[in-house]
C-alpha cells in the first residue's frame, strides 16, 4: 500500500528514513541479538541509547549543563498537575490562556495552589495572542505558564511574554525542535513527542537545576512526578518508554543530518507559506487566524459551509491526504504540517484544495 500524507495533529507523520531504520534493527538491534523493545532499560545497549539521545538533544537545541533533561511518560496532561505541584512554593502561579491545553493547564492548577489568569485570547475563539508585553505578573508568583503552539487553534507565541523575572514554563509539544530556541529563556520546557519527534507515550522535559531544588514543592507529589527522583535517576527511576526513547534518539540524529533546527526552521517556513499564501488568495477557504500570530505547525481553515467540509475531507482522503478534519471543539479543517510532512506533501494538498475550489464554484 503506497503511504498517505498524513496531516494528523498528533500520533502524527514520521520520517520515513527514521522508520525504515526502525524496521532494519527491529529484530537485532546492532548485534544485541533482540529488539530494543525486548531489551532491559538497565542493560548497557539501553543505557547507551538513552545517553546518545540526551546528548544529540543537548547538542540540538544547545542546552547549557544548569538544565536537566528527563525523559518521562504519562502523556503531557500528567504535566499540568506535576508543574504545580514541583514548582508552587509559594502557592502562586500566573496563567496565560491560549487554547484548550493551556486552559485544562490552569483548571488543573488551581487545584494545588491560586492559579491567576492573567491573560486570555478567549474573547476570539483563541485565534490570536494577546500582548504580553506588560502582563500584570503576581508578586509572588512561583512561574508564568503558557502553551507555546497552540495545536487546536493554529496560533504560535512569536514573541515570549515579559514575565519580569519569574522563571517561564512552557508546553512546546506542537512546536518542538521546529526552530532554534533559547534555552535560557526558559525555567522549564516540556512537550509531547508525539507531534514532532516520536511515538506518543513520551514526553521530555528540559528543566532548570535551580527549580528541582531538593524536591517538589508540594509533599504529596507522587513519587512519579517528582522531577527530582526522575531527573537523580537519569530518566530511568523505574521502566520508562523504552521503544519511544529509542525512536526519538533517531529523529534527533535525522535532524541533525539535515542541518539542525535552523535548516529545520526553513523547510518549516517553506511548507507554511505555500499553504498560507493559498488560503490568503482563494475564495472558498479561509484562514482563522491573525496572520501575525500563525503556526508553521498547524494550520486550520473552514469553508463555513459543514456540508461542504465534509465534502471536502472526504474527497481528500479518497486522494491519500488524510486526517484534515478540525478539532472537535471548532469544526473546519486543520493541516498539521510538522517537520516529517515532507514539502510535496503540502504541494499536494494545495493543489487539491485549487482543483476542488475550481470544482464547487
Amino acid at each position: 500500500m503506497e503511504r498517505v500524507y498524513n496531516f494528523s495533529a498528533g500520533p502524527a507523520v514520521l520520517p520515513v528514513e527514521v522508520l525504515q531504520q526502525a524496521a532494519d534493527e527491529m529484530l537485532n538491534y546492532k548485534g544485541s541479538g533482540m529488539s530494543v523493545m525486548e531489551m532491559s532499560h538497565r542493560s548497557k545497549t539501553y543505557q547507551a541509547i538513552i545517553d546518545e539521545a540526551e546528548a544529540d538533544l543537548r547538542e540540538l537545541l544547545n542546552i547549557p549543563s544548569t538544565y536537566k533533561v528527563l525523559f518521562a511518560q504519562g502523556g503531557c496532561s500528567l504535566q499540568f498537575a506535576s508543574v504545580p505541584m514541583n514548582l508552587m512554593r509559594n502557592g502562586v502561579a500566573d496563567y496565560i490562556v491560549t487554547g484548550q491545553w493551556a486552559k485544562k493547564a490552569f483548571q488543573e492548577a488551581q487545584k494545588y495552589g491560586k492559579a491567576n489568569k492573567i491573560a486570555t485570547s478567549e474573547d476570539k475563539t483563541f485565534s490570536y495572542i494577546p500582548d504580553c508585553s506588560d502582563l500584570p505578573i503576581s508578586e509572588n508568583a512561583d512561574y508564568v505558564y503558557i502553551c507555546e503552539n497552540n495545536t487546536i487553534y493554529g496560533t504560535k507565541f512569536k514573541k515570549l511574554p515579559n514575565t519580569k523575572g519569574k522563571p517561564l514554563v512552557s508546553d512546546v509539544s506542537s512546536c518542538f525542535l521546529s526552530e532554534p530556541v533559547d534555552i535560557t529563556k526558559y525555567g522549564v520546557m516540556y512537550g509531547g513527542v508525539q507531534k514532532n519527534v516520536g511515538p506518543s507515550g513520551v514526553q521530555i522535559l528540559i528543566i532548570r537545576e535551580d527549580l528541582i531544588g531538593d524536591g517538589p514543592a508540594l509533599a504529596c507529589t507522587p513519587t512519579m512526578m517528582n522531577w527530582k527522583i526522575q531527573t537523580d535517576n537519569g530518566s530511568l527511576y523505574n521502566t520508562p518508554p523504552t521503544y519511544g526513547i529509542y525512536i526519538c534518539g533517531l529523529v534527533f540524529k535525522w535532524i541533525k543530518k539535515l542541518g539542525g533546527l535552523s535548516k529545520m526552521k526553513e523547510m518549516n517556513e517553506a511548507k507554511a507559506k505555500i499553504l498560507y499564501d493559498f488560503l490568503d488568495s482563494s475564495k472558498l477557504f479561509k484562514g482563522t487566524v491573525v496572520k501575525e500570530d500563525r503556526s508553521l505547525m498547524n494550520v486550520p481553515f473552514v469553508i463555513g459551509n459543514e456540508e461542504m467540509e465534509a465534502k471536502f475531507i472526504k474527497e481528500a482522503t479518497a486522494e491519500g491526504l488524510i486526517s484534515l478534519k478540525g478539532h472537535r471543539t471548532v469544526g473546519g479543517m486543520r493541516a498539521s504540517i510538522y517537520n516529517a510532512m515532507p514539502i510535496e506533501g503540502v504541494e499536494k494538498l494545495v493543489e487539491f484544495m485549487k482543483a476542488f475550489e475550481e470544482a464547487n464554484k
